[in-house]
């Protein structure tokens, strides 16, 4: 059993820093993530992508954005619980929520903050892989490295596929991006970026087919209309995107707006005690971006200390040393 002034539910970037700024507070935290390591969405899809909409950071790598937010929590000492889901939400009879995890465990605090992100994430999967038993298929790329010198086919339109032709251009023997379309979800300004490099990207086209006997050796790509032909590779990224649900949060009582929470302008939920920042909330208005759940999370921070203590101030002052009269 652990007890704590504030369970945060979510190890992504707003709940590392909402770690952080209930530590700032004085305030005890558990984090918790079903996610076997720190970082949420970003260390386990893209922790080698760059991330730029980060204020003081022109650009970042993604595990790189991810130590610096456990580095800056742990001045407080939060405690993790990694590896397993928050199953259940109850009240204790003086009012503080109790959190029922997957093993049994059982975390009692003042107030509950949901940073979920997109909440539990599966991976779309490759048609052509069902037949595939073999290795040198993924979903996301943990190092780049790995790459070097390989023949990378990429499946996919949308931003992921494109960041990762940038990521891997630089490194990969050759890049080949297959696509379903001839529109592409990708921003644009990525789009063209890419289209300046030597990626050879086929439109109106699937992969039909992975060769290799127990390692990826290449792809059968089909251009609608046409004979497929058969082009070398080591590696597929299939970056066809991810379905995601909230998981036992969805039986919590929560006021949702479909697979989000819904929260007002203090980020608190309909639940008593219970806040939400971050991807996973939702509100008029709402920009999903990591900067935004930054300011999120110290907002959800701030109103959760005035829940469980009527008496603190909402506002505790500038973390640089200015404090308000």
């Amino acid at each position: 059993m652990h007890e704590v002034d504030i369970a945060i539910v979510g190890a992504g970037p707003a709940g590392l820093f909402a770690a952080y700024y209930a530590g700032f507070r004085g305030l005890r935290t558990a984090v918790i993530d079903a996610l076997p390591e720190a970082g949420g969405q970003v260390t386990a899809m893209y922790p080698e992508k760059m991330i730029f909409d980060v204020g003081g950071f022109p650009a970042i790598r993604g595990r790189d954005l991810v130590a610096n937010l456990v580095e800056q929590a742990a001045q407080y000492d939060p405690t993790y619980l990694l590896g397993v889901r928050a199953e259940k939400l109850s009240y204790a009879e003086d009012g503080r929520p109790v959190l029922t995890l997957g093993d049994g465990q059982t975390v009692t605090c003042g107030a509950v903050i949901i940073t979920g992100g997109l909440g539990s994430f599966t991976a779309r999967p490759l048609p052509a892989a069902d037949a595939f038993t073999g290795t040198g298929i993924v979903f996301f790329v943990k190092q780049l490295e790995q790459l070097a010198n390989h023949d990378v086919v990429i499946v996919g339109g949308g931003d992921s596929a494109f960041d990762w032709a940038l990521a891997l251009q630089p490194v990969a023997k050759s890049i080949t991006m297959v696509h379903r379309r001839d529109k592409f979800r990708a921003h644009a300004a990525t789009v063209a970026r890419v289209q300046e490099l030597p990626v050879e990207i086929v439109v109106n086209a699937e992969v039909s087919r992975i060769h290799g006997d127990g390692q990826v050796t290449g792809c059968e790509i089909t251009v609608r209309g046409e004979q497929p032909r058969t082009v070398s590779a080591n590696t597929v990224v299939a970056a066809l995107g991810f379905t995601a649900d909230l998981g036992p949060l969805a039986d919590w009582g929560l006021t949702l707006d479909r697979r989000h929470i819904v929260v007002d302008s203090t980020t608190a939920t309909n639940l008593p005690r219970v806040f939400s920042a971050g991807d996973i909330s939702e509100y008029p208005g709402k920009v999903r971006l990591i900067a935004t759940g930054f300011g999120e999370a110290a907002t959800a921070v701030n109103n959760a200390a005035v829940a469980i203590d009527p008496a603190a101030h909402l506002f505790p002052g500038h973390s640089s040393g200015g404090s308000e009269s």
